[in-house]
Formats: structure tokens, C-alpha cells, sequence
């Protein structure tokens, strides 16, 4: 797997321009960095790549818009659209404030689901340190939204339930649920896109050309089921740190 990852063009590419800097960055604050061909991990790279590329279409897409839409301004209407209509369904329409951090958690996800089926490119989101910090964005920001909406002791009641004699049991079990949520998140997307970018790369190497590609397609249909899912999952999270105890 260590060949793999480095052969990579565009990861050798990015460490010979960017590894020498940042090596000397760290030198600086005392983190003692020798090898610097390697220094510059194949997912760090490619979450990069997602990340500018979004900000670009974005951008690009934005910049002028009209009332007659573009074709760029038609697509992205149609993505802020799907967003909505999730959150919506989920949340309610005061929900729709949550828009621009669901919707960049969510494209995110789907794009780095389907970076690996482009060829010399990998899926981010096959590595569990990618999708531990999603997971980490939606808890700290579910959280938050918690406490923004009802306030540091009106949000500490969810933990301890109906009547104040029943938290020393419940406090422990929240917690705990709390934080398996960050395992569930990040497990099942890790998973999922792992295994598919193992039996593509596997079959690939077995025969080269068109027997990949029923998996490819299949592989298409689970990075946007991944991307739904943890949307899906954030919405739920973020609906229930928000609603008030009378609503249970």
C-alpha cells in the first residue's frame, strides 16, 4: 500500500514544491523533520485538491449571477436547492441557517468520495483520518448550534433527562452516545469508500479495462448514498441539540 500511495504523481509532485517549506515551518517550531520526499501525506493532497477546486466552481459560479440563470448558476441553484429540501424535511424551515455548513460538510464528502474514480487520484475518504475530522466538524458544530439555541444550562438538561434523580444514570449513557456518534460517522464512511477504492484497484489489476467499470458505476451510487447519509445523520444531530426539552 506504501508503493501505491507514493506513486501518485501529483502527491511527488506536491511534496517537491510545498515538502521543503513546511519541513523548514516545522524545523522552526521544533518538530525535526529529515525526510522530506514523503513528507506531505497522498489524502492531505487530495483533500487540498477538493478543497480549492469547490472554492473555484464556487466562486466562478457566483460571480455574476442573473435572473435568467447560466448554466453554471443553474447547478448551483439546483445543489443549494437539494440542501435545502433536506434540511427542511429534517430540521423545519429555521433550519435553512444551517445551510452553509451542511452543504459544505456535504460536498465535501461527495467529492472526495468520487475523486478516487478519477484516474491518478484517490479518495480522501478512504482514510480514517479524513473522516474522523468531518465526523469531528459535525459534533463540534451540533454542539455549539445546542448551545447558541437554549444556552449553556438549558443544553446540559438533554444530558441529564426529565428529573434531576435520574442523571447520574443518563449523564454517562449521553456521553457515551454522544461520542459514538463521532465513531459511527467516520467509521461507516471510512469503511464503505475503502473498501470500494480496494476492489476497483484490485480488479484493475487483474483485467485493465471494461470489467472495472459495473464497479465504478456502483461505486458512483455509494459516494452519493456516503454524502446523503452523513448529511442526513448531521441534520438529525443538529435538530435534536436545538430542540427545547418541552418538545420531547
Amino acid at each position: 500500500m506504501e508503493e501505491l500511495e507514493h506513486s501518485l504523481f501529483i502527491v511527488e509532485l506536491f511534496n517537491k514544491i510545498f515538502a521543503k517549506p513546511v519541513a523548514f515551518l516545522l524545523n522552526l517550531v521544533g518538530f525535526h523533520v529529515h525526510d522530506t520526499e514523503h513528507l506531505i501525506p497522498d489524502y492531505i493532497v487530495m483533500v487540498l485538491l477538493v478543497a480549492i477546486s469547490l472554492i473555484l466552481f464556487f466562486w466562478l459560479s457566483s460571480r455574476k449571477l442573473k435572473i435568467v440563470p447560466s448554466k453554471r448558476q443553474s447547478i448551483l441553484e439546483l445543489i443549494i436547492e437539494l440542501f435545502e429540501s433536506i434540511i427542511v424535511d429534517v430540521i423545519g424551515e429555521e433550519g435553512k441557517k444551517y445551510l452553509p455548513v451542511i452543504a459544505t460538510v456535504g460536498l465535501f464528502i461527495l467529492s472526495c468520495n468520487l475523486l478516487g474514480l478519477a484516474p491518478g487520484l484517490m479518495s480522501p475518504t478512504s482514510k480514517l483520518n479524513v473522516t474522523i475530522g468531518c465526523a469531528l466538524v459535525v459534533f463540534t458544530y451540533y454542539h455549539w448550534q445546542g448551545i447558541r439555541a437554549q444556552g449553556l444550562l438549558g443544553y446540559l438538561k438533554h444530558f441529564t433527562g426529565p428529573t434531576i434523580l435520574l442523571a447520574p444514570l443518563l449523564i454517562p449513557i449521553e456521553i457515551i452516545s454522544h461520542f459514538s456518534r463521532i465513531v459511527s460517522l467516520s467509521i461507516r464512511l471510512f469503511g464503505n469508500i475503502f473498501a470500494e477504492e480496494l476492489l476497483i484497484i484490485i480488479i484493475l489489476s487483474i483485467v485493465p479495462f471494461f470489467l472495472p467499470l459495473p464497479f465504478m458505476a456502483i461505486a458512483i451510487f455509494t459516494a452519493v448514498i456516503q454524502a446523503f447519509v452523513f448529511v442526513l445523520l448531521a441534520c438529525i444531530y443538529i435538530a435534536g441539540a436545538v430542540a427545547h426539552e418541552e418538545e420531547h
